[in-house]
């Protein structure tokens, strides 16, 4: 039974539910937050010069180097061959070579904003997905209707507008599906993170970036033959800090937020997206928000304040 209250009592439950969770994980998904909202730039400035499998083949690269680097000066080891590589290799392939080439490829042609609303499905897609398979990650009223207000608030944040490139022509459309197929591909991947891996936080980042990498390279050679191609240096950064950042530091902290909070928590995660994209807009580029911005922050902020509530 959900008890009626008012205004001010609604806010404190808000608030005493939201600080349930532990400040690491809310730093966790502050984190993500920032490295995968700022992701999407990286890869429009990437895929410039870049193809898409050779962009997401370098990221996998660089990330798996620093993170096998990491584990190795701390002394920890990989596990010998054994049935704990099975669900790492699925990770690698679900949650990071198949997403990482979809969103790339699909942002070649489709815009930015459009791309980050289609992404927005991952925590409704997260939330059944979880609600079937993960105990204690049950769907409820109040997480459905944070994810509806969340979802309201990213189309009124980047603009209405950027819903009238849906459909079109074929090539629109394919990637417009490639980029909901990514998010797709995230959401089966926090919820199989939750219900597969139970070992190391540091050794499973680090081995699943490295199958993913070593998954992606042939691809890519295939494919692109990097070698025949002349990248601008903004796009060479631009991979090279997607494969620190995006790629190696958000693998780890995500790993451990799922293992912490659940899937659903931080699914989350997409809801602050736009707002560093919207961020980034005006510091780097001296955009100036208008007027939907603060109301659809305003909707996303209410949406997670209300997914996070609990039965009363």
């Amino acid at each position: 039974m959900v008890l009626a209250l008012s205004a001010p009592q609604w806010l404190i439950v808000a608030v005493a539910d939201m600080g349930s969770r532990t400040l690491r994980d809310w730093a966790l998904l502050g984190i993500l937050v920032v490295l995968w909202g700022s992701n999407f730039m990286f890869v429009k400035l990437g895929v410039a010069t870049v193809p898409p499998a050779t962009l997401a083949a370098g990221r996998l690269l660089v990330g798996a180097v620093m993170l096998v680097a990491v584990i190795r000066a701390l002394g920890y080891r990989f596990p010998p061959p054994g049935p704990i590589w099975v669900p790492y290799t699925i990770l690698a392939v679900v949650g990071n070579s198949m997403p990482f080439w979809l969103i790339s490829w699909g942002q070649q042609t489709i815009d930015s904003s459009l791309a980050g609303i289609l992404m927005a499905i991952m925590p409704l897609a997260t939330l059944v997905m979880a609600h079937v398979w993960v105990t204690g990650e049950r769907l409820t009223r109040n997480r459905a209707l944070g994810f509806v207000l969340g979802f309201v608030g990213i189309v009124v944040l980047i603009g209405p507008a950027a819903l009238a490139g849906l459909g079109g022509s074929a090539a629109r459309v394919l990637a417009q599906l490639a980029v909901l197929g990514g998010a797709l591909c995230y959401a089966s991947q926090s919820v199989l993170v939750r219900i597969t891996l139970k070992d190391d936080v540091m050794v499973a980042s680090a081995a699943i970036v490295a199958i993913a990498a070593a998954i992606s390279l042939p691809i890519a050679f295939v494919v692109d033959q990097p070698w025949n191609l002349s990248p601008s240096a903004t796009s060479v950064w631009a991979v090279i800090w997607m494969g620190i950042g995006p790629t190696g530091i958000a693998t780890l902290a995500f790993i451990k937020l799922i293992g912490s909070a659940g899937p659903t928590f931080m699914s989350l995660v997409n809801y602050g997206v736009p707002v560093v994209a919207v961020f980034l807009g005006v510091v780097m580029l001296g955009e100036a928000p208008n007027a939907n911005a603060y109301t659809g922050l305003l909707l996303i902020l209410t949406g997670i304040a209300v997914s996070q509530l609990r039965r009363r």
